[in-house]
């Protein structure tokens, strides 16, 4: 890490910096975004090899009588691994290698390629192409803002997570009910939270590189941006995914 001493550590610079600070931002920022677009097109590939593939699908996804596929043992595995891996991450960051990092992060997307996987099942090809183009415009839009806003969007991180929690109940809770409604409902505010995610950890990564910049953890800290940022693109996708796509 960077020297701890240094009175600077915590808080992002205010004024000019210099030409070689806003460099190496330049740079840094580049890498997270490129781990991330490399991550997202890993899941793609993925997705669309495995519901093309019927010997790969049934591997992991087993048709029920009613016509929907529920997940095999491995397909558990598929998908619970995923949760274990940005603990592993996270916690473990800074014993972890920087290639090790990297290395879970392809693995991370590969299987939530396969956990993504049936939404070519369920949606028609050309309603997933369009979503997922107007995912990547707002994604893009919405990271340019967070990037290049003056205002501090810090104060907007506690309502964000609220709101997370909140969705995620609420969509526990429709399981059971089974509301059009409500998941149209829970669809928006999916949508509103995870614009305001982009944003907001645009920002953060932005406010980051001061932390990290000349230090052995930039590399590092590139990784999990790209995780995050990652995340936020994801769960964008499938929220617009749920109101603008055409069910088969």
């Amino acid at each position: 890490m960077a020297n701890q001493m240094d009175p600077r550590i915590g808080a992002a610079p205010s004024v000019g910096v210099g030409a070689d600070y806003d460099a190496g931002l330049r740079s840094y920022m580049l890498s997270i975004y490129n781990y991330m677009a490399s991550g997202v097109l890993l899941t793609g590939i993925i997705a669309l090899l495995v519901s093309s593939n019927p010997a790969l699908l049934s591997m992991f996804f087993a048709q029920k009588a009613n016509g929907a596929f529920g997940p095999t043992i491995l397909g558990w595995i598929a998908m619970l691994s995923p949760f274990a891996m940005v603990l592993v991450m996270g916690l473990g960051a800074n014993r972890l290698s920087e290639t090790a990092l990297k290395a879970i992060f392809w693995a991370y997307a590969a299987l939530m390629g396969v956990s993504l996987s049936t939404i070519f099942l369920a949606y028609t090809g050309a309603s997933i192409a369009q979503t997922f183009f107007v995912t990547a415009a707002s994604f893009g839009a919405l990271s340019l803002y967070g990037y290049s806003t003056k205002r501090d969007l810090t104060a907007f991180g506690k309502f964000l997570f609220m709101g997370l929690i909140g969705i995620v109940i609420a969509s526990i809770v429709n399981v059971f009910v089974g509301s059009s409604t409500g998941e149209l409902v829970i669809s928006i505010l999916g949508v509103l939270i995870f614009a305001g995610f982009t944003a907001y950890d645009t920002q953060k990564l932005k406010d980051m590189y001061w932390q990290v910049q000349g230090s052995q953890f930039a590399g590092k800290s590139a990784v999990l941006g790209a995780l995050t940022l990652y995340l936020d693109f994801i769960n964008l996708f499938l929220f617009l995914l749920r109101f603008m796509g055409d069910r088969r």
